[in-house]
């Protein structure tokens, strides 16, 4: 296996599991032990924006990767391009409006959620340079 594929796979499990295991999994586990909601919508507000700046680090990696493999000017045609840039624009958006507007935690949560189904849609998606052509 290319480095390229294992460096797509591994920057892809690290990010979107990351943004799933923390809403889904995490922050509901603190509330099932007995932490106060306000320790824990505190801790969720510390590491979401964390978890968002490294998705769009893995995501400029992947999109890295997947260019390299393509080799060709359309890879924003795929699927996959298309994922990963939906991902950065979301990313991006994220921190815009978090510095504009901090209060909006709805259309925050909704930034996050789609940065966490784009990438489960991505990780349906094959690994660059192993789909037949």
């Amino acid at each position: 296996m290319r480095a390229g594929a294992i460096s797509w796979r591994l920057a892809q499990t690290f990010w979107v599991g990351g943004l799933w295991l923390l809403h889904f999994v995490m922050l509901p586990a603190l509330g099932k032990i007995g932490l106060a909601p306000l320790l824990i919508e505190e801790i969720g507000d510390v590491l979401r924006p964390l978890l968002v700046g490294f998705a769009a680090f893995c995501a400029l990696l992947q999109l890295l990767v997947l260019w390299q493999a393509e080799r060709q000017a359309r890879w924003w045609r795929d699927m996959r391009g298309q994922l990963l840039l939906t991902v950065l624009v979301m990313a991006a958006l994220y921190f815009i409006v978090r510095a504009i507007a901090p209060e909006s935690l709805r259309w925050l949560l909704f930034n996050y959620l789609v940065l966490a189904l784009c990438g489960v849609l991505l990780a349906l998606q094959p690994v660059p340079g192993s789909d037949p052509r």
